[in-house]
C-alpha cells in the first residue's frame, strides 16, 4: 500500500506519497508540471521488479500538494536545498534519488551540493540547453497564469498537458519537432495532469523556469556518485541524445537503453 503523509519545513507542510520497504530510501522526484502522483506506476513496477528500497515520492515545492516557493524566481539551487531540507526532516541519513526531466535537475544540483546525502542516482530526461534555446523556452514554454473570469485557464490547462504528447517542444507545432512515435495520453490521464497544474495555477511555471535555466553540463561533472542515464522509448530526441554526452562528464556513470526502467534502476541499485 502506498501511504500519503506530509513533512513539514519553513514553506510549509511537504505531501510525499510512500511505498515502504526495508532497503535504502530512494527518493523519486516528478518531472514537472505534475506530481508525486506520476510517480506512482514507476514505484509499483520498483517493487514488481524485485526493489525493497524505501521508495519516497515527493511533489516538489510549487506541485501538487505542496506549497509554493517562497522566492518570485526560485532557481534549481533553491528546489535541491528543500529537498535537504525534506530529508533532514524524515531524519535520513542517506538516500538514492531518481529524477525525470525537472526532477532530474533537482536531483543533479543536490548531488553536485550534497555528495554524503546522495548514494546512487537515475536520471530520466535529462539535458542542457545552448543560449538560444533556452531564452526560448523560458519566453514561451511556461506562461505565468491566474484564473479567467470564463474559465478559459481550464481549457490552456488541458491543452497544455495534451500538446506536450504531440510536440517537444510543444509550442512548436511544426513536422520537424512532431512526436511521432508517442501515444497520447487518454482522457483520464490528461484530466489528472491538468488538475495537477490547476491546483498551482500561480506558481507551475516555477520550477519549470529553474529547469531551463540550470547549467545542467556545469553542474554535473561535480556529481560524483554512481549514474544511470536511463534512455526511454519516445524521449524526444535532443534528449536521447544528451545522455551519453553528459554521461562522459561525469566520474561514474552509464547509459541504458530500455522499456523496462524498473528492472534497470533495480538491478543498477543492487550493484
Amino acid at each position: 500500500m502506498i501511504d500519503r503523509d506530509f513533512v513539514t519545513i519553513a514553506e510549509g507542510p511537504v505531501h510525499m506519497r510512500r511505498l515502504r520497504g526495508p532497503g535504502r530510501p530512494l527518493l523519486l522526484l516528478h518531472p514537472s508540471p505534475n506530481s508525486s502522483r506520476g510517480m506512482v506506476p514507476v514505484m509499483q513496477a520498483l517493487r514488481a521488479a524485485g526493489s525493497d528500497a524505501d521508495l519516497i515520492a515527493i511533489d516538489t515545492l510549487g506541485n501538487g500538494d505542496s506549497p509554493p516557493p517562497v522566492p518570485d524566481v526560485p532557481d534549481i539551487a533553491y528546489f535541491a536545498d528543500a529537498v535537504r531540507r525534506i530529508v533532514a526532516a524524515m531524519g535520513l541519513a542517506q538516500v538514492d534519488l531518481y529524477g525525470a526531466h525537472t526532477g532530474a535537475r533537482i536531483a543533479c544540483e543536490l548531488a553536485a551540493t550534497c555528495p554524503d546525502l546522495v548514494g546512487r542516482l537515475i536520471f530520466q530526461g535529462i539535458s542542457d540547453f545552448d543560449p538560444a534555446t533556452r531564452a526560448k523556452r523560458l519566453d514561451a514554454y511556461a506562461p505565468a497564469m491566474e484564473a479567467d473570469d470564463y474559465g478559459r485557464h481550464f481549457i490552456w490547462a488541458f491543452n497544455f498537458v495534451r500538446d506536450q504528447s504531440l510536440h517537444a517542444p510543444y509550442f512548436l507545432r511544426d513536422p520537424e519537432h512532431r512526436l511521432m512515435n508517442r501515444a497520447v495520453p487518454d482522457a483520464d490521464a490528461l484530466h489528472a495532469a491538468a488538475l495537477d497544474v490547476l491546483k498551482n495555477l500561480t506558481c507551475y511555471h516555477k520550477p519549470y523556469r529553474a529547469a531551463f535555466a540550470y547549467p545542467t553540463a556545469d553542474r554535473i561533472a561535480r556529481v560524483t556518485a554512481p549514474t544511470l542515464f536511463l534512455r526511454l522509448p519516445g524521449l524526444p530526441p535532443h534528449i536521447a541524445a544528451a545522455a551519453p554526452e553528459l554521461a562522459a562528464m561525469m566520474a561514474d556513470a552509464r547509459v541504458v537503453d530500455t522499456d523496462d526502467q524498473a528492472s534497470a534502476i533495480t538491478a543498477f541499485l543492487s550493484r
